[in-house]
């Protein structure tokens, strides 16, 4: 039997304008797409008619298809010839399990290629008027999950509160207070400039800046909660000039 091909496809943050134009291809030409949860339903508007749509978008503590069923989704199509697009949120290799999927395709002697996607981790900062580095600033960035694989066992915020340049917490809003805290406990000045962006990207963006000591309570304040995106450092400082109204780009 003729085994298909499988395109890791990144979405980007939210925006579908922000879509390659490599990525977009591949989905206009698919026999099925997987997508997570987060992606734009304008790039599923975008399927031909004979194209099968599978969700297999997860939440926080809640996710109704294992990781393991989705690998076995992607090569149970793709050994039926058909080309298969699995659409994620972001970039595929940022936090975005793309690497484990891709290491079952090539388990299984299934071709597949990776169209990266911008990663909300940059993207989703530029939407709230925040570089990632600027020369007066930030000379270096460090992106890092809230939590570690095992879901349960916490970063080494020791380590982190030493580092220089901007930090990016992806999926860590749940933890906010607590990671502000350990921050500070390891030597971060409480005044550090900090910022939630909550939909990076999405027409309903929101956002929140102040200093480590004081992100908590604004962002409860504001009804903020995931996804989102946790900023730390002097580059958040930025964001009030930098800011601009985005126009989200519909596909055309």
């Amino acid at each position: 039997m003729n085994k298909g091909n499988v395109w890791l496809v990144g979405a980007g943050p939210g925006d579908a304008g922000l879509i390659t134009v490599k990525g977009l291809r591949c989905i206009q030409s698919a026999d099925v797409i997987v997508h997570d949860r987060l992606v734009n339903p304008e790039l599923i508007a975008q399927v031909s008619d004979h194209c099968e749509i599978i969700n297999v978008g997860k939440e926080h503590d809640y996710h109704p298809i294992p990781q393991d069923e989705i690998n076995q989704i992607l090569v149970r199509h793709a050994q039926a010839g058909k080309r298969v697009v699995r659409l994620k949120g972001g970039d595929p290799y940022v936090f975005g399990r793309g690497g484990e999927e891709a290491e079952v395709l090539a388990q299984h002697g299934i071709k597949f290629e990776v169209i990266p996607g911008i990663s909300s981790s940059i993207g989703g900062l530029t939407y709230a008027g925040i570089p990632i580095t600027h020369r007066n600033y930030a000379s270096s960035f460090h992106v890092v999950t809230g939590h570690t694989s095992q879901g349960n066992e916490q970063q080494n915020w020791e380590i982190l509160a030493q580092l220089e340049g901007t930090l990016v917490i992806l999926m860590g809003m749940s933890r906010l207070m607590e990671i502000c805290q350990q921050l500070m406990l390891y030597g971060k000045s409480p005044t550090t400039p900090a910022a939630v962006i909550m939909y990076a990207s999405h027409p309903k963006q929101e956002s929140v800046t102040g200093t480590l000591e004081t992100l908590a309570a604004k962002a409860e304040a504001k009804h903020l909660h995931a996804p989102a995106l946790i900023v730390v450092g002097d580059v958040v400082n930025l964001g009030a000039m930098l800011s601009f109204p985005p126009t989200y780009g519909a596909i055309p």
